[in-house]
């Protein structure tokens, strides 16, 4: 095989395979029974020529019968008078006449069998037209259920193009509102922690972070000084334990005084 008619093969399954991307059954079927409602029309147009001739010629029959009965009255009024030589010239042009009118009317006959023949075709032809537009519109409703069946498959299944690009929007957006909560939570912990400054508040200076963290450690010993008493309490209760749980709460009661003060201040 040449090199020709090999890209000649390819650029035809080409164009075959992109006119059935694009094609539409229902626009071939419309276009279908159009050309043959265009032929149906052509039949019917040979049809009445066909008719209008076979009128004209009854027409002209009808003329020369009626000359050919005129010559013949002539002929033998003619010969009621005694002029035979009248009588002999009327009869030679009807003779001319008959033979007109025989001509006429193997032409009338001929396109009586022809107006016959075309008239029985397009009887036909009008037939199986309707036939088809029957078979068309069963076929394009048929189609037309299909294709929207089809389409509401791929949608519950999510394979169509319109779904499969609804859902990759869906999934970044849920990717970025993700990226976004977790970049939120992260600066929350960076602004708690004191790594990232809150410059939406008033600024803190040296003295009133440590105060605040003073204040927290604070509350951690009394909560860890509670909970040593709560144990002391639950194992009998001994004199050593209520000393140091005394001792303790005294130091306890200096810090939540200090504690006091700072937040005074």
């Amino acid at each position: 095989m040449s090199v020709f008619q090999r890209l000649s093969m390819i650029f035809k399954s080409k164009a075959n395979r992109a006119l059935d991307s694009v094609e539409d059954p229902r626009e071939t079927l419309d276009y279908s029974y159009q050309k043959q409602l265009e032929l149906l029309q052509k039949v019917r147009r040979g049809v009445a020529d066909v008719a209008t001739s076979r009128k004209r010629v009854e027409l002209q029959l009808q003329q020369l019968q009626q000359q050919s009965d005129k010559l013949e009255n002539q002929s033998r009024a003619a010969l009621s008078q005694g002029r035979e030589d009248l009588a002999r010239e009327a009869l030679t042009r009807r003779s001319g006449l008959q033979q007109q009118i025989e001509g006429l009317r193997q032409q009338h006959e001929q396109l009586q069998g022809e107006e016959q023949k075309l008239t029985l075709a397009a009887q036909r032809l009008q037939a199986k037209v309707d036939a088809f537009r029957t078979r068309k519109e069963t076929i394009k409703a048929t189609y037309t259920a299909a294709q929207a069946q089809t389409q509401i498959s791929e949608a519950f299944s999510g394979i169509s193009e319109e779904m499969g690009d609804v859902g990759l929007a869906i999934q970044r957006a849920e990717d970025k509102t993700a990226e976004m909560q977790a970049r939120a939570s992260a600066v929350d912990e960076l602004l708690a922690s004191g790594a990232l400054d809150d410059v939406s508040g008033a600024p803190k200076d040296d003295i009133q972070a440590e105060l605040d963290r003073m204040a927290s450690t604070s509350g951690v010993e009394l909560e860890l000084e509670r909970m040593k008493r709560e144990l002391g309490q639950g194992t009998g209760g001994s004199s050593t334990p209520q000393i140091e749980g005394g001792a303790s709460g005294s130091a306890s009661d200096g810090q939540a005084q200090r504690y006091r003060q700072g937040e005074g201040a």
